[in-house]
C-alpha cells in the first residue's frame, strides 16, 4: 500500500520525516508519527507486517491505513511504504521511493526493530544475523542515505534503542552497535548540519509485555506509570524541531526516571 506525497511549490513546501517501523497503532512508531503530523511535519511511514506475524500481538491488517488517514486530518502528507529491513537492497527501494514520492528528507526517526528474546545460549545462528541486518546493518544504511540526499539545510536523525542485554541477546547487542553507528554519524555528518541522537525510551507496553513484566515495570518507575508512545514522542519531535538541532552526539534516556 502507498499514499504518494503530491510536490508542493517551493514557497508552500513543509517539513518532509521518514520514521520507520511504523505497522500498528499501538506502537511508538505510530506515536512519533501523530506527533510529528501535529507539529507540521509531512510523512513517510515503514512497516512490515510479516514481523508483526510473527510477534504475539500478530498483524493489525488495517492499522497503517488508519493511522494514514488519521494524519491525513490533521493536514499531514503522508506515503506509506512496506520495507523489510533484512533485505540488503530495501533501503535503496525505500529510498528511490522517497525520493520520487516525497523529495529531500529533513527528519528521519528510526524506531523499527528486529526484537526476539533469546540468551547466551539460545540464540540461533539465523536469529542473530537477523537482529544485526534489521537493527545495525539497516539502519546504518539509512543514516548514510539520508544524509547522502540532504538539502543545504542538512536535517536531523533520532533512533530509538534500548538496554537490554541478558536473555535478550541479539536485540540488545545490535542496539548497542546502533548507538555507536548514530554516535559517529553526529561527528562525521555534522559538517552537512545533521544532528544525530540515540533516545532510549525505558519499558513502553505497546503489546509485548505479560503481566508480571507489566507489574514490574510500573513498581520500578518513579512516576509510577510505564511510558507510552505519546511520552517518546515529544522528545523526538524536539530533536528534530530547530529549537532540538544543538543537540547530537548524545544518548538520551527519556524514559520517566526508570534507569535512574
Amino acid at each position: 500500500m502507498s499514499h504518494g506525497v503530491e510536490p508542493q511549490p517551493a514557497e508552500h513546501q513543509r517539513k518532509m520525516a521518514l520514521v520507520t517501523g511504523v505497522g500498528r497503532l499501538a506502537g511508538i512508531g505510530a506515536g512519533i508519527a501523530r506527533q510529528l503530523a501535529a507539529d507540521g511535519w509531512d510523512l513517510v511511514l515503514t512497516y512490515w507486517q510479516d514481523y508483526d506475524a510473527r510477534m504475539p500481538w500478530g498483524i493489525q491488517p488495517d492499522d497503517v491505513e488508519r493511522l494514514t488517514a488519521e494524519l491525513e486530518a490533521i493536514g499531514a502528507k503522508v506515503a506509506a511504504v512496506p520495507a523489510d529491513f533484512q533485505d540488503p537492497e530495501a533501503v535503496d527501494r525505500l529510498m528511490a521511493s522517497v525520493a520520487e514520492q516525497a523529495g529531500t528528507l529533513q527528519g528521519m526517526v528510526l524506531s523499527h526493530a528486529e526484537s526476539v528474546d533469546s540468551g547466551v545460549l539460545d540464540t540461533s545462528l539465523e536469529s542473530f544475523e537477523r537482529h544485526f541486518a534489521v537493527n545495525t546493518r539497516a539502519s546504518w544504511q539509512l543514516v548514510a542515505a539520508f544524509a547522502r540526499q540532504a538539502g543545504h539545510d542538512g536535517g536531523a536523525i533520532v533512533a530509538l534503542t534500548s538496554d537490554h542485554t541478558a536473555f535478550n541477546l541479539p536485540y540488545g547487542a545490535s542496539k548497542g552497535a546502533l548507538d555507536r553507528i548514530v554516535i559517529a554519524a553526529a561527528r562525521e555528518l555534522g559538517p552537512l548540519g545533521i544532528s544525530a541522537n540515540v533516545l532510549n525510551p525505558g519499558p513502553v507496553d505497546t503489546g509485548w509485555m505479560g503481566e508480571e513484566v507489566r507489574e514490574e515495570g510500573t513498581r520500578r518507575q518513579p512516576g509510577g506509570r510505564l511510558g507510552t508512545p505519546a511520552d517518546v514522542a515529544g522528545t523526538v519531535a524536539f530533536l528534530l524541531s530547530p529549537a532540538g538541532r544543538w543537540v547530537s552526539g548524545q544518548l538520551i534516556k527519556a524514559d520517566g526516571g526508570f534507569s535512574a
